[in-house]
């Protein structure tokens, strides 16, 4: 019989703060709730953001969301640069002075060196000399959803000069972990030590100083390479943490890369270990950090991001609003980047059940094609109809005629004049293929930005906030759609959208991603309510039942996990160089392997699964 994979625990952080207990999603939709409901997130805030007054709730909300880039990020009056300079003599000799160990290896043949006092050395040269001068330019690119002021993950555990993605992996993860409310070496007595995956990644890798950035800089600046730089900046590397320093885990594990679409990639991935049985447990995420001078002046150069000309263009003005860079499905100028992390536990249905771990959602499927040929490998194609599509028809099937129209669209929505002409033709038509009259659309991009690999996750989140508070969250940042926008059968959330108490008119989200190369992907999440009805026709009334009371500790504890956090106490997990395992730990035998460290045994399957095509004794 078929597993499905629910959700039970999620994490991470943020422009609009932290994901666990819908805090990020409740920042988002603040106007809509009251002071009961928003309470706790404006004090878990506070925490977050290091102020010392908890009331100071004009600040809070200042200061998170896309918003001007802020020193603490970088100084965008001040980015360093160098112009490369030839000076000429025109005649008479260049002349200066350096230390003995400034010197190039190969001195150049127009340079004349002449020993001084003290190491020093006087050179001269006659003709050219080519030299690089320090300068400072402003930022084009003045917006970007950065965390919320002040939070800084390297302060919350020993990072040692890791790249500031892979602290947001181990606090987005760790975050996660604790929100399911069943302790980890709980969950793996339950079952084989193999029986987790985890795939995490970022889009770009980790680009900042302490990975690509200070990888590909340090020679030509005069610096040198470390050894952490290399490793430190791969994709892959946030499933590694998790992997080595955060869960032990000898399970399956995995990156993979789909520009905008990574975090449903990864979280096809996950769900087909579950589907199939490779996995009763899963953490899927992504993490990323991309706010950084370089990446931003690349991203400008392929005429992706919202300049601050082009935005006060819009508006015609002559000052910039950072608070409204990111528009979708508006008269719009592109997107705006965004730092991240979003984690996700999943567990097959028997094991939470067993467990009684909170109840989320479930993910049925995610759907993934490419574009087939096309003019241009950033232009969009045919793929995202098709991923789309998919996702309608197996809703659809589970949700019947009606059911279909009780679901919603958390879109891509990336603030790109593309994507607003590409994205909405395509939401359109499937909502006229499975006769929606007005299939609500949100974009929440327009709130937290475009964090690259972890946006479907910033989707996944919202979603699930909607399934708690009632609200789909309105696109913020626009007052029209735009004219070249399909929307005949759509409705754009342009108001905070009640629908119903936790959510209950909405039976299911679809979310879209659309990366960049012709990389689509789109998955299909049922809310609580329908997951529990499916599991109630699975397991019978008297196994939920049993499951309800179970579920009573597991969200006392999930419960007093984030009253803490709120107080201040963050809880990340990380294990350096404990519980470590070399060949003399592990017992190897036919019928599997035991491990030192685990309680459980490692089993081999013992049947021949190409049974069929051996030769019959």
């Amino acid at each position: 019989m078929q597993r499905l994979p629910v959700i039970v625990g999620f994490g991470g952080i943020n422009a609009a703060g932290r994901s666990s207990f819908h805090h990020s999603y409740r920042r988002m939709v603040h106007e809509a709730l009251n002071h009961e409901q928003l309470a706790p997130m404006f004090k878990g805030l506070a925490k977050l953001m290091g102020l010392e007054d908890e009331n100071d709730t004009e600040y809070m909300l200042k200061h998170t969301l896309i918003r001007k880039i802020e020193p603490q990020t970088f100084d965008i009056y001040n980015v360093k640069t160098h112009r490369k300079t030839t000076m000429t003599s025109n005649g008479e000799v260049i002349k200066f002075q350096t230390r003995k160990n400034q010197l190039p290896s190969q001195i150049p043949a127009n340079w004349q060196v002449t020993e001084l006092e003290n190491g020093k050395i006087s050179v001269s040269v006659e003709g050219d000399l080519e030299v690089l001068t320090s300068d400072l330019y402003s930022a084009e690119v003045t917006s970007a959803a950065q965390l919320p002021t002040g939070f800084d993950p390297a302060k919350l555990y020993t990072s040692r000069n890791q790249p500031k993605g892979l602290q947001l992996a181990v606090f987005g993860a760790s975050d996660a972990l604790h929100s399911v409310g069943v302790d980890w070496e709980t969950i793996l007595q339950h079952i084989n030590p193999d029986e987790v995956s985890v795939y995490a990644a970022s889009a770009i890798g980790q680009l900042d100083e302490f990975g690509g950035k200070g990888l590909s800089q340090a020679m030509l600046k005069g610096g040198r390479v470390t050894s952490k730089q290399m490793p430190m900046m791969l994709a892959q590397m946030p499933a590694d943490f998790i992997n080595s320093y955060m869960i032990n885990s000898v399970g399956s594990t995995g990156a993979n890369l789909g520009a905008c679409a990574t975090f449903l990639y990864n979280l096809r991935q996950g769900v087909s270990d579950i589907q199939s049985g490779r996995a009763r447990v899963i953490i899927v995420g992504g993490s990323e950090a991309p706010v950084e001078p370089e990446v931003i002046e690349g991203f400008k150069a392929m005429g992706a991001l919202a300049e601050d000309s082009q935005l006060a263009a819009l508006d015609k003005s002559e000052t910039v609003d950072n608070n409204r860079a990111c528009r979708p499905f508006s008269d719009n100028a592109g997107f705006t980047l965004a730092e991240a992390s979003q984690f996700f536990i999943l567990m097959d249905d028997d094991l939470a059940l067993e467990l009684g771990a909170t109840i989320y959602g479930s993910v049925p499927e995610v759907f993934v094609n490419a574009d087939a040929n096309k003019k241009s490998i950033s232009s969009p194609g045919v793929g995202n109809y098709i991923t789309v599509a998919k996702a309608m028809s197996l809703a659809h099937t589970i949700l019947g005629d009606e059911g279909i129209k009780q679901t919603f669209a958390q879109s891509h929505g990336t603030g790109t004049p593309q994507n607003r002409v590409t994205e909405s033709h395509i939401l359109n038509e499937i909502a006229k293929t499975f006769n929606i009259d007005k299939w609500s659309v949100a974009a929440i991009k327009s709130y937290v930005g475009h964090s690259l690999g972890p946006a479907g996750g910033d989707q996944l989140t919202a979603t699930l906030g909607v399934w708690e508070y009632g609200y789909i969250p309105s696109i913020n940042t626009i007052t029209k759609i735009a004219d070249d926008v399909y929307d005949s059968n759509l409705e754009f959330c342009m108001q905070h959208k009640f629908v119903g108490e936790k959510g209950n008119e909405m039976k299911a989200a679809i979310l879209n991603s659309k990366g960049f190369g012709g990389n689509n992907a789109t998955g299909l999440v049922l809310s609580p309510q329908v997951t529990l009805e499916m599991l109630t026709n699975k397991h019978g009334e008297e196994t939920l039942a049993d499951y309800q009371e179970k579920n009573i500790a597991v969200k006392a504890k999930a419960d007093s996990y984030d009253e803490a956090v709120i107080k201040g106490d963050f809880q990340v997990v990380y294990h350096f160089g404990t519980e470590v395992m070399q060949g003399d730990d592990l017992k190897i035998t036919q019928q599997g392997i035991e491990l030192s460290k685990f309680k459980n045994q490692l089993k081999f399957k013992v049947e021949n699964p190409y049974s069929d095509f051996c030769k019959k004794n």
